[in-house]
C-alpha cells in the first residue's frame, strides 16, 4: 500500500495494545468513543487466567478476557498473535519458536472468525533468526517489536516492525501528535502507538491523560485511522 483509505490519504494513526487483558474492555470503549482502532495481541493458551503484577509500589490487575468473549469484545478492531505462552522466543528452539506463533495464531482465528494474520513480539524481542522462522514458517504477515524510533516513515521490514511511541511517554507523544497533525507529507506517515491497557491503571491520571492524547490526534480528515493491518498491509 502507497497510501491509506483508498489512496486518498497519506497519514494514519494505528495503536497496538498486548496481553489481552481486562482493562482492554476499558480501552476500546475510549477507542470507539474517539473512532481509533487498534490490534490487540493475545495470547491464546492464557486466556481467561487471572493473577496480579506486583512491585515495590505498585498492584495490578492482570486478569486475561475469557476465550469465549473474544470475538464480541474486540469486534471492529484487530486480534494478533502474541504467542501461546508468552515466552521469549530468543530462547526457544526453531520448532518451538514455531509452534509457539503459529498454534496461537490459528487458535486466535477460530476464536476471530478470520485469518488471525498479525503479531507482536513478547518482550519486544526478536532477532534475525526468530524474524526468519515466522517469515518462512508461519501465516503471520508482520510483528511489533517495542523498540520505539519516534519515527512516522514506512518501514520495509514488517517482521521486526518498530513502533513510533510507547503510550505513557506522554509529553514525548503529544508532541510527536502536533507535529504529525501539522504535517503535510509526500509520502506515507505513520504514528503508531503501542503500550500495556493495564499499565493505566498504575496512576488514576494515565487513563485521562490517554483521553486527552486521543482527543488531540482524533477527528482529522486528513488522517487515516486503522487497525495495525488496515495500515501496514
Amino acid at each position: 500500500m502507497n497510501d491509506f483509505h483508498s489512496g486518498k490519504l497519506r497519514k494514519a494513526v494505528t495503536f497496538s495494545y498486548d496481553d489481552g487483558v481486562v482493562q482492554d474492555i476499558r480501552m476500546i470503549e475510549l477507542m470507539n468513543k474517539y473512532g481509533l482502532k487498534g490490534t490487540f495481541n493475545l495470547n491464546s493458551q492464557l486466556l481467561g487466567s487471572g493473577g496480579m503484577l506486583k512491585g515495590a509500589d505498585y498492584r495490578l490487575c492482570h486478569y486475561k478476557i475469557r476465550p469465549e468473549d473474544v470475538r464480541e469484545l474486540y469486534q471492529g478492531h484487530e486480534i494478533a498473535a502474541h504467542t501461546l505462552t508468552h515466552p521469549n522466543l530468543t530462547t526457544l528452539p526453531d520448532d518451538e519458536v514455531i509452534r509457539q506463533v503459529e498454534q496461537d495464531r490459528l487458535r486466535l482465528s477460530e476464536l476471530a472468525g478470520y485469518e488471525v494474520v498479525g503479531m507482536a513480539y513478547p518482550y519486544g524481542r526478536a532477532d534475525d533468526r526468530v524474524a526468519g522462522l515466522l517469515k518462512e514458517h508461519t501465516g503471520v504477515l508482520y510483528s511489533r517489536t517495542v523498540d520505539h524510533n519516534n519515527s512516522f516513515d514506512r518501514q520495509a521490514d514488517l517482521y521486526r516492525f518498530d513502533p513510533t511511541s510507547y503510550h505513557h511517554d506522554y509529553r514525548s507523544m503529544t508532541e510527536l501528535a502536533h507535529r504529525f497533525i501539522e504535517m503535510k507529507p509526500d509520502k506515507p506517515q505513520i504514528f503508531y502507538i503501542w503500550g500495556h491497557s493495564y499499565e493505566q491503571d498504575c496512576d488514576s491520571l494515565h487513563w485521562s491523560h490517554l483521553e486527552e492524547f486521543f482527543k488531540l490526534i482524533s477527528g482529522h480528515e486528513d488522517i487515516f485511522y486503522g487497525t495495525n493491518k488496515d495500515i501496514l498491509l
